[in-house]
């Protein structure tokens, strides 16, 4: 799946590796032209026309983010279990467009042929069917050709370099520092096609008829925004949007209402889990639940802050273990509260409970996996090594659940 489950969209490049790798044979000496195909997916859901009907903030202003409820109505139904995903399609900023025209020296009339859609004038290819905002590989070497910029070509050549560069930065900053005229197929042709935008749902079909929610944080920094989640923020407002719904098969909840239920879901992490409770109350099942959740600040970022504590009061919410890093002088996370708990955690597990996880990839899931790991070693009695292969088969019996990004 796409980042933009976070909406990390337009945060600049993260500097893989396999990123600069193809950065730097875009370099070669004897390169004289780019181009990119746009990709295909064979049996692509078809997407439908939906309407924005819910713009709604979830933490107070004093927060050092922008988390928001989304919510989407169609004339078609939006067939979806919870558990799933949304494929949004979201639109440049049109302040963006005019920026990236100005910088390239292009006119945003003239009129240009984008595949599989047909001609268009430039200024609404760039707006409806391009990525604008993060630099790729090819449209970074074709600045660079462009240029002619030493500077630029040395930049592009430094890994560490380009990497430390590149952060917060979109393609106007870099058209900006390295000007330049530019074709407008020749750049059309370096541009990578605007993709869909997945997220989590966090609404279930029997307790949300008609519509479906999304928990997505507004990504903004400078005079720098991210593409999908600002769409929807500000710009979607009462229109419509094409969207699509997005199997997740393997994250799901578990047919037997019986099952207890572990769920850690940090931050945006929260989304499906929103829809299982509201799904496991609207089938009426009774097995327990516990729901992991860790923000910045209790005061600003505890989300749905008021479903949870009316599900803790109705009894469906068993435990809710939070997490709020800033609001102690030694940060806590969802992990050190898992370990704080861990003699119930290896009860739960012995019960038979299934446990979620949804989030960051690169740090939150390794660090909860590393305590759930240390959870089931010292309360089970066990060795690391026996740990984990107790870890691996609740993965094998589909008891242990990971939706990362």
């Amino acid at each position: 799946r796409l980042c933009p489950r976070l909406d990390c969209d337009a945060d600049g490049l993260d500097g893989a590796d396999a990123w600069l790798a193809r950065l730097q044979e875009q370099l070669a000496p004897q390169a004289t032209s780019v181009s990119v195909t746009a990709p295909t997916t064979p049996n692509r859901p078809v997407p439908v026309p939906a309407r924005l009907v819910i713009n709604r903030r979830l933490n107070s202003a004093g927060s050092n983010k922008e988390v928001r409820l989304f919510g989407f109505a169609s004339e078609q139904p939006l067939a979806y279990e919870a558990g799933d995903a949304l494929s949004v399609r979201a639109r440049n900023c049109p302040e963006l467009v005019e920026e990236i025209l100005t910088l390239a020296g292009l006119d945003g009339e003239q009129p240009v042929a984008v595949p599989k859609v047909g001609e268009l004038s430039l200024r609404q290819a760039l707006g409806e069917h391009y990525e604008i905002a993060r630099p790729n590989p090819e449209t970074l070497a074709l600045i660079a050709e462009r240029s002619g910029s030493d500077d630029c070509r040395a930049l592009l050549g430094d890994r560490d370099e380009l990497k430390r560069w590149l952060w917060g930065r979109q393609l106007a900053d870099v058209l900006a520092r390295f000007p330049a005229r530019h074709d407008a197929r020749e750049l059309l042709g370096s541009l990578k096609r605007l993709q869909p935008r997945l997220y989590s749902i966090a609404s279930s079909p029997l307790a949300h008829a008609g519509q479906v929610h999304l928990t997505v944080s507004a990504v903004r920094y400078g005079n720098r925004k991210g593409v999908a989640s600002t769409f929807l923020a500000d710009r979607l407002q009462d229109a419509t949007t094409e969207v699509h719904i997005q199997s997740s098969r393997h994250f799901r909840l578990p047919d037997q209402g019986d099952i207890p239920l572990i769920m850690i879901g940090p931050g945006t992490g929260i989304a499906p889990f929103r829809g299982f409770l509201h799904e496991r109350r609207a089938r009426g099942d009774q097995g327990r639940n516990w729901l992991f959740f860790g923000e910045q600040h209790a005061a600003h970022d505890f989300y749905y802050r008021d479903e949870l504590e009316a599900f803790q009061r109705d009894g469906l919410l068993n435990e809710l273990g939070l997490a709020f890093s800033r609001d102690q002088a030694e940060k806590i996370y969802v992990q050190d509260r898992l370990r704080e708990r861990g003699a119930e955690v290896w009860r739960w597990l012995q019960d038979g409970a299934r446990v979620y996880v949804c989030g960051d990839a690169s740090r939150m899931a390794r660090d909860v996996d590393q305590a759930l790991r240390q959870v089931v070693a010292t309360h089970g009695h066990l060795s690391d090594e026996a740990a984990s292969e107790y870890l691996r088969g609740m993965s094998e019996q589909k008891r242990y659940l990971k939706d990362v990004y």
